[in-house]
This record gives structure tokens, sequence and C-alpha cells, in this order.
């Protein structure tokens, strides 16, 4: 096995006693001394700080930088803001996701957040799928997430520029003396920022912020609940090379520019599978909500059935929602069984668990839009 690479926050997460485990052939904390139920509350009343400079930034330079993507993926770039971010999808020749991406309009360049799993593949993607007037650079620089509703109380303390913004905004700022990229955006459903940092500046950074009162570290465990509390797709589980954005109840990622009758249609990697479904309407399954009874947690991989004990799909993200209150999970099941309130049953060790398809998130996000 290669040896795990470190974030530059390494050493503090072992100084703040970080359970550490391989994730994304990095060394990430899973949890801190406060317990993953614990930091996943307080992310949701107060306001956590996660390192997730194991994702991949990159910048997109040349002429046109917007036109040259949109070849690539299947959103709406040409007309995204200065100023502005957007989800995005790298979709392969079958209609497949090949990963998910953040695109922010820099003005003098597009700034790009990959998956640390993907991120070299997406740069090998870039490399060979844009012409040579195209540049891309790959940043040293790590990222925090600063997440929960007193995100922008703590922000306010130091940059309250940024939080002037609404979700989805991303702009160039100066923290407690460091220059930074922010966006108000993030993984969990709740207001926040992710700020990203020169990598020999962002541990004195994070130091300073969790200094502030409101603000806990927070390990990946938490931040998986979190975000599937927020109905928010783990890329490599809940879509992948065999997943089009329509069948993961993604379409509104697909612009509406690059659809038939828009501005730009097609042009993107698998628009004939992925506009077809579209159109037609005819895809057979269908990403859901699920919500169990109980206490017991359905985890990904298992079964998924209907009344009659037919197999019509399988759980790809599950646990106990500890805002929910009860067993919360998505997966994919056929387009028959994939209406709202219809029970569906979840093979878990030999037993089959009822769970109701409910509407995603199954938290109220906490957005900040103006």
């Amino acid at each position: 096995m290669s040896q795990l690479k470190h974030t530059p926050l390494h050493a503090l997460h072992l100084e703040l006693g970080a359970k550490m485990v391989p994730f994304a052939s990095y060394d990430m904390p899973v949890q801190y001394p406060l317990g993953v139920k614990k930091e996943h509350e307080h992310t949701r009343t107060s306001c956590g700080l996660f390192d997730v400079s194991h994702m991949g930034q990159i910048l997109l330079k040349g002429p046109n930088p917007a036109q040259a993507l949109e070849t690539l993926v299947c959103a709406d770039i040409v007309d995204l803001p200065v100023g502005m971010q957007r989800y995005a999808l790298f979709t392969g020749n079958e209609g497949g996701v090949l990963d998910d991406l953040m695109v922010a309009n820099a003005g003098d360049c597009l700034v790009l957040v990959v998956n640390a799993a993907c991120k070299d593949q997406d740069v090998a993607l870039l490399e060979t799928g844009l012409d040579a007037d195209h540049g891309i650079e790959v940043l040293d620089r790590g990222l925090l997430a600063l997440q929960g509703p007193k995100a922008a109380d703590v922000m306010q303390r130091f940059c309250p520029e940024a939080c002037e913004m609404i979700f989805m905004q991303h702009g160039r700022f100066e923290m407690a003396g460091i220059p930074v990229w922010i966006s108000r955006s993030g993984y969990t459903g709740e207001d926040g920022f992710e700020i990203s940092v020169p990598a020999d500046q962002v541990e004195a950074l994070a130091r300073r912020l969790l200094a502030e009162q409101e603000v806990e570290a927070i390990g990946l465990g938490a931040r998986d609940s979190l975000r599937l509390e927020a109905g928010l797709c783990l890329y490599g589980h809940d879509i992948d090379t065999e997943t089009t954005p329509v069948e993961a109840g993604l379409i509104w990622a697909i612009g509406k520019a690059r659809r038939h009758g828009g501005e730009r249609p097609a042009g993107f990697p698998g628009a004939d599978v992925i506009l077809h479904q579209v159109d037609a309407k005819d895809h057979r399954r269908k990403r859901v909500g699920l919500l169990g009874e109980g206490r017991a947690p359905v985890r990904e991989g298992a079964e998924l059935f209907d009344e009659a004990g037919r197999s019509i799909g399988r759980v790809t993200s599950g646990g106990f929602g500890p805002s929910v209150g009860q067993p919360v999970a998505m997966g994919y099941v056929t387009i028959e069984q994939a209406e709202i309130g219809t029970t569906v049953y979840a093979e878990v060790r030999g037993k089959r668990l009822p769970m109701a398809v409910a509407k995603m998130p199954f938290v109220a996000p906490g957005y900040h839009r103006g």
C-alpha cells in the first residue's frame, strides 16, 4: 500500500486528538474527541471547521476558458457571471458522471474544485480534452470549510466583506492578513464559507478560527452525516460512471443553454444519452431519499425490495440522521417505486426493514440567499 498523503493541517489534527483514517489516499480526521454525533449537532447549531485541503484546486486559463470547459461538462459555464460559482459534472461518452466539481468565475480565469479521489484523472481529462491555448495550474493551497448558522458571525470578525456575499458567490479577500479566496458555499446544508488559503498559511488561519468560541473542529464522519441529511451526493457512492445526471436527480445541473432548444445545445461527452433522457423521460431508475423506522441505520449496499419481494435497487449512502432523529438514506429504485411515500424494504442482516421514499433534503437548508 502506498504511503498516505498529508494535508497541511495533519500535525494540527494529531494535536487536537483526531482519529485518523485513510480517505482518497490521504490520512484524514474522521472524528475528534467530541465525537461524530456532537460534531454533527454542533455544526447544525453553531459553527464547525472542516479541513478539505485534500480536494483538488485547479486554475483554468486561456482565451474564453468557459467555452472550453463546456466541451467537458454539461453545465452552463459561459453565462456564469464573474464572482459566481456553479456546480458542474464531468460526463463520459456513455452519459455517466466522471466527477462532480465546483466552478468559479474569477474574472481572469476559472477556479475548479474537484474531488480528491478523482483529482489525477480530472487533471488528465483537462490536459487532453482542452486545446493547447488553454493552460491548467494545479494549486498548492489549503481549503477550509467554515459551516453552520454562526459561520457568518465568526467571518464578520475576520472578513466582514465576505459576509456581504450570498450563496454561491466567490471572491478574493484577506483574513487575518492572509490573502484568501472565499466562496459562500459548503457541503452541510448550512450557511457557510469555503476558504482557499496558501498552503504555508492555512494552519495559522485554522488556529485563529478554532480559537473562536463558536468554532469546533469537525471530521469526515460528521461531514458525511451532514451532507446526507442535506441530500447531497458523494462521488463514487451516489454518482459514478454508471449513473447519468438524470438518473441521479441532477437534471438541474444540466444548463438550460446546453439542452435541446438552448443557445448551445449538447457539445459535451454523452450529450446524446443524457439529453435523450431529459427529453423522453425514459430513464428506468432514479435516486431517492429514504426514511427508516426505529433506530437501526441502513448502510450503503443494502438491497431494496418492493412489497412483492422483487429487487428494485440499492442504498448508496445511509446512516442515522442526528438532526432528523431517525435513519436516513439515499439510493436508486425503479421509476415505478420512486414516488414520495412509497414503502420499500431494505435488507439488513437478513431482515427486511421498511423505509419510506422521502423528499430531499431531509433538513431545511440554511443557505444565505440574501
